[in-house]
């Protein structure tokens, strides 16, 4: 996988056009994420936006669409590649306007790119 299709859902793991993501459970290798709050597409890098309620201080996390590895829309649910702790691991996001910066964005997909292959959705 190469750092650009971090930013790309795979073709089998794609939402069908018009799914509104909002409100998806995320699901990762070891337990809940959060709750989608909103997905984005800045710059060609499309990523959702996840609250994770408390169990990482009532933050918002940014996960790229590249993880995920499939979508339920009977569940509501988003199953990701990576685990709880990978996720809080990430570069933080705190402001809404690090979704429209191109830095952030890029050190955010580094990131995820970075972790092993078990940790990625591959092709």
């Amino acid at each position: 996988m190469t750092t650009d299709d971090i930013w790309s859902y795979r073709p089998q793991a794609a939402p069908a056009e018009g799914t509104d993501l909002s409100g998806f459970t995320v699901t990762g290798a070891d337990g809940t994420i959060g709750h989608v709050d909103r997905e984005a597409d800045h710059y060609g890098m499309r990523h959702l936006v996840v609250d994770t309620g408390a169990w990482v201080f009532g933050k918002s996390v940014l996960v790229p669409a590249g993880v995920v590895l499939g979508i339920d829309p009977g569940e509501r649910r988003i199953t990701v590649s990576c685990s709880r702790a990978e996720v809080k691991a990430a570069p933080r996001f705190h402001v809404d306007s690090e979704t429209m910066d191109p830095e952030y964005l890029t050190r955010v997909g580094a990131y995820y790119h970075s972790l092993p292959p078990g940790a990625r959705a591959t092709a």
